[in-house]
């Protein structure tokens, strides 16, 4: 996820958090046994270490929700998280980071990341777009269930749009063209670097 760039999206009431949870989660669970070492769109990552990025991100959550720093955290979340039993490490932390959001008045706590203060909302906003891309790259990494929900999809790509080239950031290849009437799904993963399938 790019995090140097301005949050031009203002912010918004019923941000689909848990929805892009689950559905990440739903792909989780449909992993066979031989595709963890499967590749991903996400250059370098195979299907664990992908799983294993979101799953530290929600172990995040409780974490900085409470008001600690990068510092503090320190190095808890480093390397494998997922142990011997990835389905059940994704399910619980994911389960801790929608309950800490669901806090009344977390959207308006001071979240301390690693280049800026920002507000509950914008993390939660940035987590949910990262987690709707991520879904994507989890489900050709295991060719299952690749059409992500429209409502999802619309979300993140009010999100994207607002952010640029997001190239520069390294974490991203450059913005692919797409037809005019390509799909939001196409035009969301294109400005991701990705090329959708038909």
């Amino acid at each position: 996820m790019a995090h140097r760039r301005e949050h031009r999206r203002s912010a918004q009431p019923g941000t689909p958090y848990a929805e892009a949870l689950h559905e990440f989660g739903e792909r989780v669970r449909l992993v066979a046994p031989d595709q963890w070492d499967a590749p991903t769109p996400c250059a370098d990552w195979s299907v664990r270490d992908l799983v294993n990025h979101l799953t530290s991100e929600q172990l995040w959550v409780p974490e900085l929700l409470m008001g600690s720093t990068i510092s503090e955290v320190g190095s808890r979340f480093d390397g494998d998280v997922l142990g011997s039993d990835p389905v059940g490490a994704w399910t619980a932390a994911a389960e801790a980071s929608r309950t800490a959001f669901e806090v009344p008045g977390a959207a308006e706590l001071t979240v301390h990341l690693s280049f800026a203060d920002v507000s509950g909302q914008y993390y939660l906003d940035q987590l949910t777009a990262d987690a709707v891309v991520h879904t994507w790259d989890l489900a050709e990494g295991i060719r299952r269930r690749t059409r992500l929900p429209a409502g999802l999809v619309e979300y993140a790509l009010g999100e994207y749009a607002g952010y640029g080239d997001l190239s520069g950031s390294g974490l991203f290849d450059p913005p692919l063209p797409v037809a005019a009437d390509a799909s939001p799904q196409t035009r969301l993963l294109a400005l991701t670097g990705r090329r959708d399938r038909p």
